[in-house]
């Protein structure tokens, strides 16, 4: 039992492939186990260029962690596959004058993890470039760890994906981009964590439709395999902190909504643009709050559909109607 456990734990350990930078250079490291699913083209070069097999996918070995350490003030990390994968950030500095200090050319699931161990990870591009981001993912992106990452774009957008986009324990610093500090399709979902972005050109999160419409709030969008996920253009923020300042245009932009359940918000209200139209965020109101139940002062419930509600429970999302004023929450 000990032997098979012990042989379980260095097959584990064999599935990382180690990158480690130092200035102009890089070292690669290929466990002998990946040797025919991960190819390195790049040599020694720190401008790192991977390719992983498509036999992945058969289960052997299974998912394989790309692991950054070291530091190069002209390099930058580029994979290209169809299996999903890790990427483990360990106190890495990347400056990439001539692109993006990460980009993954991969459709599937990637998770950039910021290890604690260590001191933050630090990511940053070259200026007038033609590519999308300073960190870009072609699959939906998961942002954990419980360390720190520091990123700045400033060719284009900070941190951009062509699906969606999770955040999750992760310190997450943005202070800089061209355009936006976050960019992504379907839909943002911040689940714990904190974010902070500042210095953005155009808007601190921007969340695009993958469609032609959206397919509203959706309670069960952490389910990354339903296909009604893939038009939300929904920003939801469950727990954490977000703060967004020093912007150029709108705090979040959603072709959506935006839907917060909790955690804290420091943005100012005003400037969240829902639909491309300029929309006040939702706030929070307790479901015993006078001012939510009183239907007879002045005030009429509606549910997102439009629909007149006399009665209301906690958790639902409602649209408060006074007068001229108009106001979204959820009640808790």
């Amino acid at each position: 039992m000990i032997t098979a456990l012990m042989a379980c734990m260095v097959v584990r350990a064999a599935n990382v492939v180690t990158i480690e930078y130092n200035g102009a250079t890089a070292t690669v490291t290929i466990p002998d186990n990946l040797a025919a699913y991960v190819t390195c083209s790049s040599g020694t070069s720190s401008h790192v260029k991977l390719v992983q097999s498509d036999n992945v996918a058969d289960g052997a070995p299974g998912e394989i962690t790309y692991q950054l350490s070291g530091s190069s003030d002209d390099g930058g990390f580029e994979m290209t596959g169809s299996y999903k994968c890790t990427v483990k950030l360990v106190e890495v500095t990347l400056n990439n004058p001539s692109g993006p200090a990460i980009n993954i050319d991969d459709g599937k699931r990637i998770e950039l993890n910021a290890s604690k161990d260590g001191g933050a990870s630090t990511l940053s591009d070259g200026a007038n470039g033609d590519w999308k981001a300073c960190v870009y993912t072609k699959g939906h992106f998961e942002l954990k760890g419980k360390g720190t990452l520091n990123i700045v774009g400033n060719t284009a957008h900070a941190i951009s994906s062509k699906e969606y986009m999770q955040v999750k324990n992760l310190t997450l610093n943005i202070t800089g981009a061209k355009k936006d500090g976050i960019h992504c399709k379907q839909y943002f979902w911040m689940q714990s964590g904190k974010i902070t972005i500042s210095g953005a050109k155009d808007d601190g999160i921007q969340v695009e439709l993958d469609g032609d419409t959206s397919t509203g709030i959706l309670p069960d969008h952490e389910d990354a395999d339903a296909d009604i996920d893939e038009d939300s253009g929904n920003c939801y923020l469950d727990d954490g902190t977000l703060s967004i300042k020093d912007l150029g245009k709108s705090a979040i932009k959603t072709d959506g909504q935006v839907i917060i359940s909790g955690g804290t918000q420091d943005y100012d209200a005003s400037a969240v643009s829902e639909n491309n139209n300029p929309a006040t965020a939702i706030t929070v109101v307790r479901s015993d709050d006078t001012r939510a139940n009183d239907t007879t002062g002045g005030e009429v419930i509606y549910d997102v559909t439009g629909r007149q509600l006399k009665d209301i429970r906690k958790g639902q999302i409602v649209i408060i109607k006074h007068g001229s004023e108009v106001r979204k929450v959820i009640l808790k």
